[in-house]
């Protein structure tokens, strides 16, 4: 038996990371009444925008909007992905508190991402970090194709803890290590999750993971087993890089609050409301979703979940 973490942290994507590909602009009003669903649902964190060029991400032109509509909810988290100092100038003066930072592990994609060399993009990086601190936020550093580049295939971990080193030296409070492509695998998501963690030190670790390869909870599982707690997840198992050919969406929240209670970790999250907004929105995009377990859950579904997390079935 695995000694797994008694109470995981979800980070919902599914405004941001969920939405940034949908060709059907979503109005801020729409987004707000999201945000505000997924909170009654009992998320704690949720990334709900990227202050990015909105002729590079049309959804995310609300950014603003979108962060100004929000209402102050206790103990709830709001972050928005920056790709450079004028999104980190943006994201305070809309009133976030809390941002992610995030650079390539691959060179070649960051070019093609963000029209940068990776040694370019660390030194944008150093400058962002400043430019957030000075602002009073709160930071998560992220690293994009940790576990793998479609141009450039396998990257070397070393390369990977170098830059995670590199981050905590410049005292951002936490670190996302993202598989963007998909091509991560159990063996590799201990291999760096666990070296990760040993150089944090403490600091939060949270893995992105995308479904690409049909590997997704399998890795979360993985992650699970060497002791990894925070995870980012999207409902519906919505998004996906839109410069990653390919690249399909994030492990769905509600397949992954499933495992998670099926196997006694609390996370929080009410399963069904979650199940709820993904079948809302399958409706509003008249498509179906990557995820399995909001089409399919059932009342007697959700009672086998309260049976392994409380030892009860009615309530």
């Amino acid at each position: 038996m695995f000694d797994y973490p008694k109470k995981v942290i979800i980070e919902e994507q599914g405004l941001r990371d969920g939405l940034q590909n949908e060709k059907i602009i979503v109005p801020p009003e729409k987004k707000l009444e999201l945000i505000n669903a997924v909170v009654e649902a009992g998320v704690k964190r949720v990334q709900v925008t990227s202050f990015v060029h909105p002729e590079r991400v049309p959804q995310m032109a609300d950014a603003e909007a979108v962060c100004r509509g929000l209402k102050p909810v206790k103990d709830v988290i709001f972050t928005g992905l920056v790709l450079n100092t004028r999104g980190i100038e943006r994201a305070a003066a809309a009133g976030l508190k809390q941002v992610e930072v995030s650079i390539s592990a691959s060179d070649t994609h960051s070019r093609k991402n963000a029209n940068a060399s990776l040694a370019e993009a660390r030194e944008q990086f150093v400058e962002m970090v400043k430019v957030g601190q000075r602002n009073g936020l709160t930071i998560r550093g992220g690293l994009q194709c940790v576990f793998g580049c479609r141009f450039e295939g396998r990257i070397d971990p070393g390369a990977v803890l170098d830059l995670v080193k590199e981050q905590q030296d410049l005292g951002i409070d936490e670190i996302a290590l993202a598989d963007s492509t998909g091509m991560a695998n159990p063996n590799s998501i201990q291999e760096i999750s666990a070296k990760v963690m040993e150089l944090a030190k403490g600091m939060p670790v949270f893995l992105h993971l995308h479904d690409t390869e049909g590997k997704g909870l399998a890795n979360a599982l993985a992650a699970l087993q060497v002791g990894v707690s925070h995870f980012d997840t999207a409902f519906g198992g919505m998004g996906g890089c839109p410069f990653i050919k390919g690249a399909s969406g994030n492990i769905s929240t509600e397949d992954f609050v499933l495992m998670l209670g099926q196997m006694g970790v609390e996370c929080g999250i009410d399963i069904d409301k979650i199940a709820a907004i993904s079948r809302s929105l399958e409706d509003y995009f008249a498509k179906p979703f990557s995820g399995k377990m909001h089409r399919v859950l059932t009342r007697s579904d959700i009672q086998i979940v309260r049976y392994f997390r409380e030892g009860r079935i009615n309530d």
